[in-house]
């Protein structure tokens, strides 16, 4: 699908997996490019109150001035092992770095303002049962469902069937689901990572870690969402 025939009516994965700097245009605008991507644009926008087509200018308003996209990888043309390879070393190694940061911001900031803004402790726990949870799903990525994936990709003699691979594979969904969950509480107990007018600097670096993790999460969901799981359940034979 080219450049020309995306419009309102196109879905927000159609528009992401053109150019997944779109991702982050959907981010800043509140818009769902994970779990909820298979809305059209203009459904979207009519959940938000904004203008579709404002919507659109603004998508390639910000994809003339960003030039050419640098995923460091074509996800359409990628074998299934890349696409493993491509997430793990890049979303994972990335969210295992960030999550014990944010975890120490978030108690440093909640030690300072935690009396003021009540809505920390929340923030916590919420954070907290996201951090748990994506440890968890990176480790049965890794540990289960990647290296399935690399010997499916390596496989020839046809041995390797849809139903074995399709269990590990529904249950990260619906751990992609929890976790879009968890994004959209921490967004709620922030104000969409609006800093209060008592917000010292601590305070603010907390809100950009978090906006940022939560672009990254987003980011690693949908690759696998609408790149490396269909892909795997296709050509393990069990189409969906």
């Amino acid at each position: 699908m080219s450049a020309k025939t995306l419009d309102i009516h196109s879905t927000i994965n159609d528009f992401i997996k053109e150019d997944m700097r779109r991702a982050a245009v959907f981010e800043r605008l509140g818009i769902d490019g994970c779990c909820g991507g298979q809305k059209t644009l203009a459904e979207a926008c009519a959940g938000k109150g904004l203008d579709p087509r404002n919507v659109l200018g603004q998508i390639y308003e910000d994809q003339s001035a960003q030039g050419t996209p640098e995923t460091g990888i074509d996800l359409r043309d990628a074998t299934l092992t890349e696409l493993a390879d491509h997430v793990e070393q890049t979303h994972h190694v990335h969210e295992k770095q960030v999550m014990p940061r944010l975890t120490d911001l978030i108690e440093k900031v909640m030690g300072r303002h935690g009396n003021a803004h009540q809505e920390l402790k929340e923030l916590k726990t919420a954070f907290d049962a996201l951090r748990s949870d994506m440890e968890q799903h990176m480790m049965k990525e890794e540990k289960i469902l990647f290296p399935m994936i690399r010997k499916l990709d390596a496989d020839i003699s046809g041995e390797f069937h849809c139903g074995p691979i399709s269990s590990p594979i529904r249950v990260m969904l619906m751990e992609h689901d929890r976790a879009d969950g968890l994004l959209r509480e921490i967004r709620r107990l922030t104000a969409n990572h609006t800093a209060p007018g008592d917000a010292c600097r601590s305070y603010h670096a907390m809100l950009e870690e978090l906006q940022a993790f939560e672009a990254d999460l987003r980011l690693h969901m949908h690759k696998e969402n609408e790149y490396l799981f269909p892909r795997t359940l296709a050509e393990a034979g069990g189409g969906q």
